[in-house]
């Protein structure tokens, strides 16, 4: 379960209804989860404890799928599946993954994003974006000037800035998808310590002297 309460539909503040509407139809996702992707749904009402944040989520997602931007989808959708990655939110992954193939983007490619790195699928261009997706995720926007002027010589302005825009949200919701627990993200870390086997003695191992005074 996601660690906070999940928004009702008889809840809702009305200017969240029709999102409601349009993701479960007639349903009470808190009651009868489920979208159409094979999410649980519970992004949507547990962002519905601040209408006004859900709102501004919203407004994001028509920014990036707008005809209006410049930029060549399938490369946005790259920056953020990667974001998705880096973040080891499996949400934001697994969803942009199946975007990517909604702009039939070859399974190759998507198949081979954990390790772009060394993998030779990828255009010149499709490789400066992850390189640049993964400074602004993993480095925190620690870009160099050699990566930032190899991406000016291909991109304008105005797609570097949807690029950087649109990466750096999914940045967002996948860190926050993973500390709230919601949808695929609701699972325990697996980075825990695995315990010593019985009659262990630590201070024999790292070759203590018990009598050792500090």
């Amino acid at each position: 379960m996601p660690r906070l309460r999940e928004v009702p539909k008889a809840e809702a503040d009305p200017s969240i209804l029709p999102l409601y509407k349009l993701l479960f139809g007639d349903r009470d996702p808190a009651q009868e989860p489920g979208t159409a992707t094979g999410t649980s749904g519970d992004w949507w009402t547990v962002f519905a404890n601040s209408p006004e944040a859900l709102a501004h989520a919203a407004q994001g997602f028509a920014y990036y799928r707008s005809p209006k931007r410049k930029l060549d989808p399938t490369l946005r959708e790259l920056g953020q599946t990667w974001a998705g990655w880096a973040t080891g939110s499996q949400f934001v992954f697994s969803q942009h993954c199946k975007s990517l193939r909604g702009l039939a983007y070859p399974e190759e490619k998507i198949d081979a994003l954990p390790t772009w790195q060394t993998a030779t699928c990828y255009t010149e261009k499709e490789r400066l974006v992850l390189a640049y997706a993964d400074r602004l995720v993993v480095h925190q926007g620690r870009v160099p000037d050699a990566l930032f002027d190899a991406l000016k010589a291909e991109f304008s302005d105005e797609e570097i800035m949807e690029l950087t825009y649109t990466t750096t949200m999914y940045l967002m919701h996948a860190v926050m998808s993973r500390a709230l627990r919601t949808e695929f993200d609701d699972r325990d870390d697996p980075i825990t310590e695995v315990p010593a086997p019985e009659g262990f003695d630590a201070l024999d191992f790292l070759g203590g002297n018990r009598d050792q005074k500090d």
